[in-house]
């Protein structure tokens, strides 16, 4: 669903779906394809596609490859990539655009379609206002003698593993770290271990054997209680979870206890300040918990809080000039490493700070308590995008009056599912529940109506 102003088909994270269903099936794809080509390759040029491990990956990324062959544009294949790791081979390769073949965190029925541009960032407005202003004109397909040709790139994976490695200080060593990775058998799968396991960890793998219908199913970033389960039953230092195209990490202590977004990201700012390297602002979202922004402020950390969603984090690091950002579910921007938010650097900024310091995972998360916070998904009926109701607002700010300045309601409708999501947060936990509960049927009642 697209949530953006004048946008009929880009939502706030490229265009996604059901599989067979509106824009992901191949007919529309083969189109994209074209006007893809038109406007980021300019009828020339290369551009790499990636994707990853969705069974329905093969038909869109041959009805892509063949939309921008028709455009005049040659394709660089990299299969199964992770999505920031085609961002980095974008830029690497000097090619025009990067397309990921991804519905990222979603099951295997659902996919979706983003871009990179040339420099390995998101798109302009303007970009997708003109690729959507070409979809809706008919193919002109290129004379035979100026088709695009498509290639493999054989060592992508290697490539990339190098890359991320790259990202730690050369004298790093994970020497004796007891690792669990988990890949959501996504597009991590043949990557994530060979990381740590280079640096010197003891790495076992899990969610690493891709079927094409069981990415994100139970396991990875949206799934950690199978990580944690797993650094318990094996006595790990650390879990790591990606997520099904591997820019989103979760991880796990030493404990069991589960490290969400917002304590990855106070680990990394906290070292960052140690050690003078941190440019503020550090952006969060609203959906940040306000436990981090209390932990930020006894730091003399600057923090602000963007719409959620990880273009509209960089849109706020841009504007601020700040490099460090991200999101509870595990999207982690450090913008002085890499370009979009990317699951395995992130957790090597955490693994670098834990080699250096000789702390353990819990111990570098001293300093910040989480408040209670609880969502609650409310699903919208089909046709549905929003909801604008009195009764509901009349609600919301009664449980406002309740939490007495101690807490905070956010409603939302999400940029990638049809729904809207409801969160509490507060100092009471048995409050934030019954809260939530309270307005999640409050809403479903309102939609039924």
């Amino acid at each position: 669903m697209s949530d953006q102003v004048g946008r009929k088909y880009f939502g706030t994270d490229g265009i996604r779906g059901r599989v067979g269903e509106g824009q992901i099936q191949p007919e529309f794809v083969l189109r994209l394809g074209w006007a893809v080509g038109r406007v980021l390759g300019n009828g020339q040029g290369e551009v790499v596609v990636g994707k990853d491990t969705r069974i329905s990956g093969y038909m869109l990324e041959s009805a892509i490859e063949a939309g921008l062959s028709a455009a005049g544009v040659d394709v660089r294949l990299l299969g199964p990539m992770p999505t920031p790791a085609i961002a980095y081979l974008t830029q690497t390769l000097r090619a025009r655009a990067g397309v990921v073949i991804s519905a990222s965190h979603n099951p295997f029925y659902d996919n979706g379609i983003k871009f990179f541009s040339g420099k390995g960032s998101k798109l302009t407005d303007q970009e997708e206002m003109e690729i959507e202003r070409l979809l809706e004109e008919p193919i002109q397909t290129v004379p035979a003698a100026e088709l695009g040709k498509a290639r493999r790139l054989e060592d992508a994976a290697g490539r990339y593993i190098e890359f991320c490695k790259s990202t730690i200080g050369s004298g790093v060593r994970l020497n004796g770290l007891k690792m669990v990775v988990d890949c959501a058998h996504g597009a991590t799968y043949h990557i994530a271990a060979s990381v740590f396991e280079e640096l010197g960890a003891h790495v076992a793998s899990i969610g690493a054997s891709p079927d094409g219908l069981n990415i994100n199913s139970g396991c990875g970033a949206t799934h950690p209680e199978t990580l944690r389960a797993k650094v318990m039953a094996t006595g790990a230092d650390v879990g790591v979870a990606l997520d099904g195209d591997g820019d989103r990490v979760i991880m796990v202590d030493e404990h069991g206890q589960i490290i969400d977004g917002d304590e990855i990201l106070y680990i990394i700012a906290k070292s960052r300040q140690e050690q003078g390297l941190l440019i503020p602002p550090v952006v969060g979202t609203v959906m940040s918990n306000f436990g981090l922004e209390q932990a930020f402020s006894k730091q003399g950390i600057s923090f602000i809080r963007a719409k959620v969603g990880d273009r509209y984090v960089m849109e706020q690091l841009h504007a601020h000039g700040g490099l460090l950002g991200g999101e509870s579910s595990g999207h982690i921007i450090c913008l002085d490493k890499t370009t979009t938010g990317d699951g395995l650097v992130s957790a090597l900024q955490v693994l670098e700070v834990l080699s250096r310091t000789g702390k353990t995972l819990s111990q570098l998360c001293t300093g910040m308590v989480k408040l209670p916070q609880k969502l609650v998904n409310v699903q919208l009926p089909e046709g549905v995008e929003t909801m604008n109701d009195g009764k509901v607002e009349g609600f919301v700010k009664s449980v406002e009056e309740a939490l007495a300045g101690s807490g905070r309601v956010l409603l939302r409708a999400s940029g990638t599912e049809p729904v809207i999501r409801v969160m509490v947060e507060g100092e009471n936990e048995a409050d934030v529940e019954k809260y939530a509960n309270q307005l999640a049927g409050q809403i479903r009642e309102t939609l039924a109506n």
